[in-house]
């Protein structure tokens, strides 16, 4: 159902109305499935400037903390659920650019259209939306 690559179309917060994409409208990501149960995930902001030394071991670290801000990655387990009468998927997070997820269960309501693939979740006041694409 899930298993093979998917393409970021767009990543939405909802909050008190609005809608912000946080690494902008035309940010890039790719999403992982496999049939035995892996998966990776990362999204980055588009057109993301190279470091000016051509490496992050010399780069200023403005521009390590750029990069840093502008990326987000992590990979575990995967599995299909059933909560509250909607299909979710539960990340099970072993390796994350963010050390806080390492270890954590990041839960998403899942919307399968084809090869159109929605994944949302809540945190706190905000909404998560993240639209991808098979192929």
């Amino acid at each position: 159902m899930l298993e093979g690559t998917w393409h970021l179309e767009a990543w939405e917060i909802e909050s008190e109305g609005c809608i912000a994409h946080p690494f902008g409208p035309d940010a890039t990501g790719l999403l992982h499935y496999t049939a035995d149960g892996g998966m990776a995930a990362c999204i980055a902001r588009a057109n993301r400037p190279n470091y000016s030394t051509g490496t992050p071991r010399s780069a200023p670290e403005a521009e390590r903390l750029a990069a840093l801000e502008s990326f987000f990655h992590y990979a575990g387990r995967w599995e299909l659920q059933q909560r509250g009468g909607q299909t979710t998927v539960v990340h099970s997070v072993t390796h994350s650019l963010n050390p806080d997820f390492v270890g954590s269960e990041q839960v998403r309501v899942v919307e399968l259209d084809g090869d159109a693939l929605t994944l949302s979740a809540e945190e706190g006041a905000r909404h998560h939306r993240l639209r991808w694409r098979r192929g």
